[in-house]
């Protein structure tokens, strides 16, 4: 196990212009693996018995010029490719893409806005001030067990005047329109480098914007891009334009609307039965599946895909007319690994515990109203947008590192599961299945590494993911003492 974490931790040398840089990566990624307690750099230096002099080290790394963002991404993509087992559908890989809010109160910290949460959980306020993120992730995994590998987690609402800054057109382009393009630029920059995708979308994401950049993405891709997605009860669609008449006049464009939600009874015995897996589960549905146009002014050819279960209904859609209806009703169960994915970041990994600031950054008001010019535009000395934009960095540097770090506690758990007896040792109350959650891969690190700090205090934790030992293997006894 220690062997499989050098070698993909080897992967990412090139990405560092010095030795010092990179060691101080292994040690944020080990420190991610296995630490306790939430409190951003501090968990990481209590959790690996670091000296308190290593903390401005370790936040200077965050602001080093050695790396580049950009870099790591790309490497990380790299590695995914090559060693994850990916999920695959018709020889196309599956992304999964949503966005994620946290709430931060920090008053000079860039990027913070208000936000509406869109949630039915009671114990979340309605409107925070925080980060908004957009996520896309990649499934891998056995037949026994799916995850959401998260590829890469960036800042995609509040940072727009900060990255017209930069000098770079292209990392300025990835920012610009709204998040929903920005989620679907984001996945055509992961296709690639993967090659032949399909996304995963949540309902808000089909809009004319989303479509019109999914098109315009794919003219630059070499392998196409689909688009799986969920539309609102109120939705309608067109049918194909009647054949054109003889005589003067423009062609029609589209054919009869259609509210989508009346097909459920009108065209309730035209629906066919078939059993498919969803969320892990064998069920017995009915569905109608029908090729209509979609969008005012676009019209684009879209598959719907109308389903119930039970009293349940949905209507899906996908942009690849190929894909057959059972198919894109399995897939559109997946997309929830993305939440599983963010669930686990929070509380396993604590992805988004940076506390990073600047002074630069003028105070956030918080009673400002819509339309009120930023402060942000006001800022016009250079060595000020240069503190901020490593604020950034160090921001969006931190998450990637948390999304490296998840990565590999998940695949781990794929690869070492059914060959490490010590990974089952702990109590569950609802044990999981023959692949270990990402949780238990982290428990097990931590007392491993733990034990061999114990055998050698003089070890350091580069030493030990470099050694040659094998990790010991822990039964009950020795976990109890």
């Amino acid at each position: 196990m220690l062997k499989f974490i050098d070698s993909i931790l080897n992967n990412f040398r090139s990405c560092f212009s010095r030795q010092a840089s990179f060691n101080w990566f292994v040690v944020i990624i080990v420190g991610f693996m296995i630490r306790s307690d939430h409190l951003g750099v501090t968990s990481v230096i209590r959790d690996l018995s670091l000296h308190p002099r290593q903390y401005e080290k370790i936040i200077n790394f965050f602001h080093s010029s050695a790396w580049s963002l950009h870099s790591l991404r790309l490497k990380w993509f790299q590695v995914v490719r090559r060693v994850a087992p990916l999920y695959t559908v018709n020889h196309a890989f599956v992304f999964v893409g949503d966005g994620m809010k946290h709430a931060k109160e920090a008053r000079r910290m860039p990027g913070i806005k208000k936000l509406h949460q869109e949630s039915e959980n009671n114990s979340k306020g309605e409107y925070i001030f925080g980060h908004l993120f957009g996520a896309i992730g990649i499934l891998m995994g056995s037949s026994q067990k799916l995850f959401c590998l998260p590829l890469f987690i960036n800042l995609q609402d509040g940072v727009k005047t900060f990255q017209d800054w930069e000098n770079t057109n292209e990392q300025t382009a990835e920012h610009q329109g709204t998040h929903v393009v920005q989620m679907i630029k984001q996945a055509a920059v992961a296709s690639a480098q993967f090659g032949k995708s399909i996304v995963l979308l949540d309902r808000y994401f089909l809009t004319v914007p989303a479509l019109i950049q999914w098109k315009k993405g794919n003219q630059d891709l070499s392998e196409t891009m689909h688009i799986v997605t969920k539309v609102k009860s109120n939705a309608v669609a067109y049918e194909y334009p009647p054949a054109r008449k003889k005589g003067r006049g423009r062609p029609r464009k589209k054919g009869k609307t259609i509210k989508l939600i009346e097909l459920f009874n009108s065209r309730k015995p035209a629906f066919q039965t078939a059993t498919v897996k969803m969320y892990g589960k064998e069920e017995t549905v009915q569905f109608l599946c029908l090729d209509l146009l979609w969008g005012q002014g676009m019209y684009q050819e879209l598959r719907f895909v109308l389903v119930q279960w039970g009293n349940k209904r949905s209507i899906l859609v996908s942009t690849d007319l190929t894909l057959e209806a059972t198919d894109i009703i399995e897939l559109y169960g997946h997309r929830f690994k993305i939440e599983s994915m963010f669930r686990e970041m929070k509380q396993v990994i604590n992805a988004f515990g940076y506390h990073f600031w600047s002074k630069s950054m003028p105070k956030l008001n918080r009673y400002s109203k819509k339309g009120d010019p930023l402060p942000a535009e006001q800022i016009t000395n250079e060595q000020e947008r240069t503190n901020i934009l490593l604020t950034i960095k160090a921001i969006e540097g931190y998450v990637m590192c948390a999304c490296t770090a998840m990565g590999m506690l998940q695949m781990i758990a794929v690869h070492y599961s059914g060959r490490v007896p010590g990974l089952f040792f702990r109590y569950l109350r609802t044990p999981s299945k023959s692949v270990v959650s990402e949780a238990t891969v982290r428990v097990y690190l931590r007392t491993s590494i733990f034990i061999m700090f114990a055998r050698n205090p003089r070890l350091t934790v580069t030493q030990i993911i470099r050694s040659k030992q094998e990790i010991p293997e822990i039964d009950a006894d020795s976990w109890a003492s």
